[in-house]
This record gives structure tokens, C-alpha cells and sequence, in this order.
């Protein structure tokens, strides 16, 4: 991926700065490629990208509000708005489609351009504009504008039974138009904010998954992490208090556990899910420690990726992930694709500056469901085998024989 695509996915390229070798994204390629990554497309309606509009167009409000409340302490302005725009141009493109009409055309006809199916973001907005720019009047002016043009779709939509197909249309215009004077306002190209809804979206639900390889591949082969592991996880009542031990090939794995907690919520058993970021993403400070795996021979990474620090950002990780899946059954009714994003993106947050940072959020939600699935399987068992296979890129669990 070359440096220019990299800046035009971020949104942070201005206009006319293409070079001859850089193909610009077009508004139809923008949405077949959106199409395909509808989690909800064999539901029919208008109802779900409706309500997909409006959140989104309330939640670039929101930022605006906040930047101008918080000033300069409020961090993150410009790339929310980027990323609430690429949203807001996601749910336009599947209201289109489901209504049956050519986002091409919309957009064309909304920046005041004859039909063209070959239409890019590029020729949306004006050549030059100001990038990432704090909200100013005029900022929040066209804000409130798109907010409301996507307001009255919502009212058409509501009342559709007396709306006419060319009324619905107009209303799309009016909103397209109001999408793309938001974002010149904002300081925003939309091919960036559309490159990184694209990102984003792929980054969260793949159309095609592939593994990345392991963080240690090139390492000496005595300092990686195992690619096959079997631990034996039971528990056992010493002076009348329950205890969690581990083995593996007969060998104690780490000090015995109990839930350091004041109610008992299984905690105990909280290292199955280190076992599971072992086996699905290929990173573990904490096992590192516990194995004495740690990358001596490169005290560069020995220091930044698998010392104390690292390990306390893991540990950080799993016990709000553990708060969160509290309030959901500890996950046991969500399936792939099902963790909310908001969460994925608040885990790789925690994990920011090390080397799981660099795990797509999907691979992240296996290793999170996975290492769920052995929990609960503790929690009614007791007791239990679990196998690292990192080759499958799976925490496996089965009965352990008493």
C-alpha cells in the first residue's frame, strides 16, 4: 500500500495532489464494495438504514458539541468526524439501494453534475479545502443542515404511504448535498472518509478472512510462543479453600488462583483467556511470563512488547472485557460477527502502541468468543482441558478425565 493511499484512507490528502499512477474511488465502486459488506441486506426495508441515518447524522452533532464544550481537551475530533461521515455515506448508500435508486446519480446530481455513472468523491467537493478544522460557525451551520435533511427522509419515510418515489428521491438529493457541504465544512474529503468506512467496516466483518502471520515468526524459535499447547485446568480445595490449578506435561503453569474478589464470579479461571490471545492472535505478555518466553535476544521488543508494562495492559484487557461480558452471559448467545464494535474498538484502544494493535477487530472477536467458550465451559465443569493450536488459530476444550 503506497504512502498517497495510505493518506487518502485517512482522509488527510487535499484535492488535486493525485499523482498519474492513483486510481481515484468512484461513488459506484464505493457502493458495490459497501453492498457487500451488509450484515442485514436480506432484510428488506428502508426502516434499518433509516435508523442507521439519523444515529449517525445525531452522532456528528454530538462530536461537534463535544470539541466545542471540551476545547482542546477533548482528543480525537477530527478522526470521529471522518469516521461519522464515512458512516453517515454508509447508510445513505444502503437507503439507495434498497429504495432502488443509483447513488451515482444522487451524488452527481447533488454537487450540481450531470448523470455520470463513473462519478468520483473527487469531483464532490471543491479542489482545495481546508483539512481537519476545528468547528466553526459555518461547521456547525451545515451539520445542523444534513441533520435535518435527514430528518425529513425520516418524516417522508414514516409517512410513506402518502409519499410519491420522485419526493423520496429529492429528499435523498437534498441529504447527499448535505453530506457533502458537511464535510467540505468539516475540513473532510469524503474519498478519505469513504476509504476509511471501507477500512473500518472490513476491518470489523471481512468479506475474506485471512490470518496475519505470528508476531514472533522470525524469532529464535526457543523464545516463541507455543504453537501446540495442552494445560489441564482443575480446581482443588486446600485448608478449605478452592484454588485453580494448571499443568502441562506435568509441569505447574504459573501460581495457583482464586478470584480476588469479594463475590465469587469464577475469575479463577480468568487465564484461559491469555491461552486463547496465545492461540488466536499470536500474543500474550502475560504467557510470555509465565513460559519465560520472553524475547531476550531482542531487548528492544524483550522491553517494549513483553515486559511488565505489557503485561499489565493484557491483564488490563481481560478484566474489562470480563465486566462487560458479565452483563451478556458471559457471551454464551452471541455468535461471530455479534460483539458490539464500540467494545472491539475500546480493546484495541487498551492494546495501542503494542503488537496485537496490528489484529484486525475480527480476529480479535474470535479470540475473546473463544476464550469465552473454555470459560464457560470451566464454569460448569470445574475442570477442563484446553489445547493452543495456533495453526487453526483455535483454543480448543474438552473434558478433563478425573
Amino acid at each position: 500500500m503506497g504512502s498517497l493511499f495510505r493518506l487518502t484512507l485517512l482522509g488527510i490528502v487535499e484535492s488535486g495532489e493525485m499523482t498519474d499512477d492513483f486510481q481515484l474511488l468512484t461513488v459506484a465502486d464505493y457502493a458495490e464494495k459497501a453492498a457487500r459488506t451488509d450484515k442485514l441486506r436480506a432484510r428488506q426495508g428502508l426502516t434499518f438504514p433509516m435508523l442507521g441515518l439519523f444515529g449517525e447524522a445525531g452522532s456528528l452533532l454530538s462530536e461537534a458539541k463535544k470539541k466545542l464544550r471540551d476545547k482542546s481537551s477533548y482528543l480525537g475530533y477530527a478522526e470521529a468526524v471522518a469516521e461519522e461521515l464515512g458512516d453517515v455515506l454508509w447508510y445513505l448508500a444502503a437507503v439507495c439501494r434498497r429504495a432502488g435508486i443509483n447513488l451515482a446519480d444522487i451524488a452527481a446530481e447533488a454537487s450540481g453534475k450531470a448523470p455520470n455513472s463513473g462519478i468520483t468523491f473527487h469531483a464532490l467537493q471543491p479542489e482545495h479545502i481546508p483539512l481537519f478544522k476545528d468547528p466553526t460557525n459555518a461547521t456547525e451551520h451545515a451539520l445542523l443542515t444534513l441533520a435535518g435533511e435527514v430528518g425529513l427522509l425520516v418524516h417522508l419515510h414514516v409517512g410513506q404511504a402518502h409519499v410519491s418515489k420522485g419526493q423520496q428521491r429529492a429528499q435523498i438529493v437534498r441529504v447527499a448535498n448535505g453530506l457533502i457541504n458537511a464535510a467540505t465544512e468539516a475540513g473532510v474529503t469524503l474519498e478519505g472518509a469513504a476509504f476509511k468506512n471501507l477500512v473500518k467496516i472490513n476491518d470489523r466483518w471481512p468479506i475474506k478472512r485471512e490470518y496475519p502471520p505470528a508476531f514472533d515468526e522470525k524469532d529464535d524459535p526457543e523464545e516463541r510462543l507455543p504453537r501446540v499447547m495442552t494445560i489441564d485446568i482443575y480446581e482443588r480445595t486446600v485448608r478449605g479453600r478452592q484454588y485453580v490449578y494448571q499443568k502441562s506435561n506435568g509441569v505447574y503453569v504459573g501460581d495457583r488462583l482464586t478470584d480476588n474478589a469479594v463475590v465469587e464470579d469464577d475469575y479463577r479461571f480468568h487465564d484461559v483467556f491469555h491461552y486463547a490471545y496465545a492461540a488466536v492472535l499470536g500474543w500474550s505478555p502475560v504467557m510470555r511470563a509465565l513460559l519465560r518466553l520472553k524475547r531476550k535476544s531482542r531487548p528492544d521488543v524483550d522491553e517494549a512488547q513483553d515486559g511488565a508494562r505489557a503485561i499489565l495492559i493484557e491483564e488490563g484487557v481481560t478484566s474489562w472485557v470480563f465486566g462487560q461480558a458479565q452483563k451478556l452471559k458471559f457471551f454464551g448467545d452471541i455468535k461471530r460477527g455479534g460483539l458490539p464494535l464500540d467494545m472491539l474498538k475500546h480493546v484495541r484502544q487498551f492494546v495501542s502502541g503494542y503488537e496485537s494493535a496490528e489484529c484486525p477487530l475480527w480476529l480479535w472477536e474470535d479470540a475473546i468468543l473463544q476464550g469465552y467458550e473454555a470459560f464457560r465451559f470451566l464454569q460448569d465443569r470445574r475442570r477442563a482441558q484446553v489445547q493452543i493450536d495456533f495453526k487453526r488459530r483455535r483454543l480448543k476444550v474438552k473434558e478433563l478425565p478425573l
